[in-house]
């Protein structure tokens, strides 16, 4: 596949996941559930493969919302008034989210559970990554606060326009970690450059307003330094 039909193909997913974040108030829910669940398994410390576990459970929950919201909406266009067959559809497409939901949350806190019974009683004690780790889920909490920031506010698109800009909270979250990560002047400066062209750039061809460009970059910036001064 040629990378341009690529790139449009990935815009029109995200934009997908966008609009099932501003319609769906359950999706929403999903989200913050997300982050904060992946908070804690950071803070509590708990092994690589159990994290593996629970991000793989978070991603099933959320992949599951978003089939049951497509299905709803096929159904609606098939069968716009209501019959008992439509019904059934989405009740099992429900369904499927509720035994996908209730499954996760077994799986948290099976996993979960033990490590937050320790975190209290051998005393309140934040566990350290590796500056790898960090920068990881700092980009994936950037992007979800950019989801539900977009899906907030109620416009724009997820690759272009509204508050804040996403590839400028991107950008700035990558010069963080890559100067917590390198540790070296030059190599902060020069990302700290690229950053500031890729959020001009938005401004340039009149997708972001420089509010919603610093907005972003203020976002992505903040948050990962946040991330890293807490967890390393």
């Amino acid at each position: 596949m040629p990378l341009r039909q690529w790139i449009k193909s990935a815009n029109c997913a995200i934009e997908g996941i966008l609009y099932g974040a501003k319609t769906q108030r359950h999706l929403r829910y999903h989200f913050y559930s997300a982050a904060l669940v992946l908070l804690l398994s950071y803070v509590l410390g708990i092994s690589r493969s159990e994290f593996i576990v629970v991000s793989l459970a978070v991603i099933l929950v959320l992949s599951a919302e978003m089939m049951n919201s497509a299905i709803e909406a096929v159904v609606d266009l098939i069968s716009p008034e209501y019959t008992e067959k439509a019904r059934i559809a989405k009740d099992i497409a429900a369904g499927a989210v509720l035994v996908t939901a209730f499954g996760a949350a077994m799986l948290g806190y099976m996993i979960l559970f033990p490590s937050l019974k320790a975190f209290f009683h051998e005393g309140l004690a934040v566990a350290k990554h590796s500056k790898e780790e960090i920068a990881l889920i700092s980009l994936v909490l950037v992007l979800i606060v950019v989801i539900i920031a977009k899906s907030s506010f109620g416009k724009g698109h997820p690759l272009r326009g509204g508050m804040p800009s996403g590839h400028s909270a991107l950008a700035f979250s990558a010069w963080v970690c890559i100067t917590y990560i390198t540790e070296s002047f030059v190599t902060s400066v020069l990302c700290f450059i690229l950053a500031s062209a890729i959020a001009q750039s938005r401004v340039s061809v009149k997708v972001h307003s420089p509010l919603e460009v610093i907005a972003g970059a203020l976002l992505g910036s903040l948050l990962t330094f946040l991330l890293f001064r807490v967890f390393y």
